[in-house]
């Protein structure tokens, strides 16, 4: 059976569009193709199939992003629409795409790699690691936050690329794993999957310091995106928020796991879920070490990380990490016989601890990591504590 990897055009965008609604269970109305077919050609990616015999049968996209990692701005390749079709299953296709993806995305630069798996397990055996959950909020209506007078303004307002991303942006820039949203991202994405009203608050000097995104509906409220830069913005937007009490009989909001709303509350007895959202790789351990943006101290710090990644061989390897003062590191793969202690880490352990995820000493004492633990713990006094949170979907 001949079997061939290629690079997936509009020449193939009809084997695309029919793999794909049948996998994920959705159909493109014929009013919305050209639109679909139209966003396809301009988003920037790379969509790679398998072809068996001529027919498709297996196909993956990689999606072309930034994200912020301790409000510094990485390279980063998303998965997504991973999919094969039925009598081609179990057959090894997706992870022969899998590993044909990780050598695109180090040859582009992409030091990281993000996707929301099907199966955690499943991707787990590649590399690919959990980094960040998403909590849900149901809150009954007699339970929201009492409303308060504000000295801002609040203005109901269109998505507009030029209004809300710097707001997003300086979010953005404060917790892990957010995307660096383009306008594109907004004019496709955003507008079609957050439909409904958007308001933003303007402090009493007319700056924009938060915004929600929301629809009411069916007596509920959802909320997309709340976005606050300060603790004057989270009050009025929370405050406006409350005064739809009289349409709904629920507010629904999906927020950071460590999101404290629920403390502030009166009563905090409200529904709460934390389930696990997308997954990390580091796709080329060294430059992404060598730009990690490390706690500075006032002392410096070395590590000497043994580093195990099978399918990523270029990342296998023991690496001297020198962190300086200021939080930069100088990255040296040794060579050779070394006589260093230790920290030993699978690429997505390391992961997870790199994005905050995860801190070294748990996963020490989870069998994760191993090494000795002081060495463990110089490790986590130069690795930031941050929130993890990713306010999309791809």
């Amino acid at each position: 059976m001949t079997k061939e990897i290629r690079l997936l055009t509009l020449d193939q965008y009809e084997d695309m569009m029919e793999l794909s609604q049948f996998a994920f269970q959705y159909e493109v109305p014929p009013a919305n193709y050209a639109e679909a077919r139209n966003r396809f050609e301009h988003e920037e990616a790379e969509r790679w199939g398998i072809y068996l015999e001529g027919k498709l049968a297996a196909q993956l996209g990689l999606l072309e992003f930034h994200t912020y990692i301790g409000g510094k701005r990485f390279a980063m390749s998303g998965v997504a629409g991973v999919s094969t079709w039925p009598e081609f299953r179990r057959q090894g296709l997706v992870a022969e795409l899998l590993h044909h993806s990780l050598v695109q995305m180090k040859e582009k630069g992409q030091t990281l790699s993000f996707l929301h798996p099907f199966s955690v397990s499943f991707y787990r055996k590649f590399g690919w690691e959990l980094y960040t959950d998403l909590k849900t909020y149901k809150i009954d209506t007699s339970l929201m936050p009492p409303r308060t007078s504000y000295n801002g303004t609040i203005k109901r307002v269109a998505i507009d690329y030029e209004l809300l991303n710097p707001i997003y942006q300086a979010y953005a820039k404060r917790i892990n794993g957010a995307l660096d949203r383009s306008e594109a991202w907004w004019n496709y994405r955003i507008k079609s999957s957050k439909k409904g009203q958007t308001v933003v608050y303007f402090d009493t000097a007319g700056e924009p310091q938060g915004y929600v995104i929301y629809v009411v509906k069916n007596r509920g409220l959802l909320v997309h995106e709340f976005i606050d830069l300060t603790e004057e913005a989270r009050l009025a937007l929370w405050s406006f928020l409350s005064q739809h009490d009289s349409m709904i009989d629920q507010l629904e909001m999906k927020v950071a796991a460590d999101d404290g709303q629920a403390y502030l509350l009166a009563n905090p007895r409200i529904k709460q879920e934390i389930m696990p959202y997308f997954m990390a790789r580091i796709v080329d351990a060294e430059a992404f070490l060598r730009e990690y943006p490390f706690e500075a101290s006032g002392e410096e710090t070395s590590i000497v990380l043994d580093i195990q990644d099978e399918h990523a061989p270029w990342n296998e390897g023991i690496y001297q990490i020198s962190i300086d003062s200021d939080g930069t590191a100088n990255v040296q793969r040794l060579s050779g016989e070394n006589n260093q202690e230790t920290i030993q880490t699978g690429i997505g352990a390391l992961a997870a601890m790199l994005t905050s995820y995860k801190r070294p000493t748990e996963l020490l004492r989870y069998g994760q990591i191993h090494g000795d633990r002081h060495f463990v713990e110089q490790l986590e006094r130069r690795i930031p504590v941050r929130t993890t949170f990713l306010p999309d979907f791809f």
